[in-house]
């Protein structure tokens, strides 16, 4: 009755870890794919070479290039609504109110946010290489609301408890529902900060232009380096091969082990 018993759910751990190994090594493939396409992605820093190649390509343009470079304000950065001497060129302020309903059903309260206000601000930027004068060579980032990525830094971020009072009093007593919280946070591309821009690079002037690329492919915004960025999906390769590995080990040790106790029983039963 026990072998009964345990030997589906053997068969189920086996093929379960068969069928975890597959969706790995398949996880694995794409980020391999995904890997190579990047590393084929020319990437320059924005430099007197850069400007060189540009002044020599046909209409003074690269199609789809990353540029590596630290954030120069082209304007007077925008500083911090909250953090003293932080300053950058991209701005993004959420406040979110959180309050609580009574809920007659459960007769408990529940939470839900009441009211977001969110602000966006920005000024003109362009990336620079480090220890570079204002009259050498930079490329300016154009429409970086377009850009996709995580490239805003959360530079705070405070929840302030709503204190009780008669306007809350009033409140939960004619709609039933009561001020909890105010969240605050701030979101910025600092001044000074690494930043890695996949896009098109079109000659303008004494400067370059970074934009949307005109194939349709991503604009894409990272807020690191190029080699950081490369480091960071060959570890993700790296974990999705590992488990891919772990996995099969595991599925294909137990289905030994089965077969070898199968076999030896049938032996001994002879």
């Amino acid at each position: 009755m026990s072998d009964f018993l345990i030997s589906p759910l053997i068969l189920f751990g086996v093929g379960s870890s068969f069928a975890c190994s597959g969706l790995f090594y398949h996880l694995y493939q794409e980020k391999k794919r995904e890997l190579i396409k990047i590393k084929e992605i020319p990437v320059f820093r924005p430099d007197h070479h850069l400007a060189s190649l540009l002044k020599s390509s046909p209409h003074r343009r690269l199609q789809y290039v990353a540029v590596e470079g630290l954030v120069k304000a082209d304007e007077k950065p925008l500083p911090s609504q909250f953090v003293p001497r932080c300053y950058g060129v991209l701005q993004k302020i959420k406040v979110v109110e959180h309050a609580e309903y009574w809920n007659a059903l459960s007769k408990t309260w529940s939470s839900r946010p009441t009211n977001k206000k969110e602000s966006t601000n920005s000024v003109a930027f362009s990336l620079i290489c480090p220890g570079s004068y204002v009259s050498d060579f930079h490329v300016r980032v154009q429409d970086p609301s377009e850009g996709s990525g995580n490239f805003l830094e959360r530079v705070y971020h405070r929840v302030r408890r709503a204190e009780e009072g008669l306007v809350n009093v009033v409140l939960q007593g004619i709609g039933g529902e009561r001020a909890v919280a105010l969240e605050e946070s701030e979101e910025m591309l600092r001044v000074g900060s690494s930043l890695t821009v996949f896009g098109e690079v079109v000659l303008e002037g004494e400067h370059g232009r970074l934009q949307v690329p005109t194939d349709g492919r991503e604009y894409l915004m990272v807020p690191t380096n190029y080699k950081s960025y490369i480091e960071r999906h060959e570890r993700s390769a790296s974990m999705w091969k590992m488990l891919t590995a772990l996995t099969s080990i595991f599925g294909a040790s137990v289905l030994a082990r089965v077969i070898y106790d199968t076999v030896g029983k049938d032996d001994r039963s002879k």
